[in-house]
């Protein structure tokens, strides 16, 4: 089984990005959970969304305390949260902010990478505080959990017309972004091998 934890303000769509990540693995035919944790919340104010992924029924109903992945929709929520808590040793944490991820300030030994995935929105969706699916493209090609044309139909099927192409495309360009990204993080490593004697 995967957890991921979705950290995000209420009103940036963190219920959706789960539901839609779910949507998605039940199209690959894998067993999904999704669900969010969040009280009278008002608008801004930070909330949980979980979502389980299994080859088999998900029995769970527990909050995601050790997730294998987070995402964090909002940067400005470091700053008061321990968004790596729990994290498992081969976890991931993506974020949504222009920065580079060792600029962030997470703690030694937590694998992170940044999306702009704001900016995506703001160029395709025409919203930058709509950056859920720029962070679902990440989030499939960081972790090749979930398959991006699985994401796209879910997308389709949840927002139809328009603004389904639109969330697509936002979707499309986060997913070659942080693909970039991995390739040019695998050249740098194999340059950084020494040469064999």
């Amino acid at each position: 089984m995967k957890e991921i934890r979705i950290h995000a303000r209420a009103g940036q769509g963190a219920i959706t990005t789960a539901m839609l990540l779910a949507l998605a693995a039940f199209k690959e035919e894998t067993y999904a959970l999704a669900f969010p944790h969040f009280g009278a919340e008002r608008m801004g104010a930070p909330l949980n969304a979980y979502v389980r992924l299994s080859n088999a029924p998900v029995g769970i109903r527990t909050q995601v305390r050790e997730p294998d992945y987070v995402l964090v929709q909002d940067a400005t929520l470091l700053r008061g949260f321990d968004v790596t808590a729990g994290i498992k040793p081969k976890g991931l944490v993506i974020v949504n902010d222009e920065i580079a991820a060792a600029d962030l300030g997470l703690r030694k030994g937590v694998k992170v990478m940044t999306v702009p995935a704001s900016r995506i929105a703001a160029e395709t969706v025409g919203r930058a505080d709509r950056a859920n699916t720029a962070m679902l493209g990440a989030f499939a090609a960081a972790t090749d959990e979930i398959r991006l044309e699985s994401l796209k139909k879910a997308v389709m099927e949840r927002f139809p017309g328009a603004m389904g192409q639109k969330n697509v495309a936002a979707l499309e360009k986060a997913y070659e972004l942080a693909k970039a990204g991995q390739d040019k993080k695998r050249s740098s490593r194999a340059l950084a091998k020494p040469a064999r004697r």
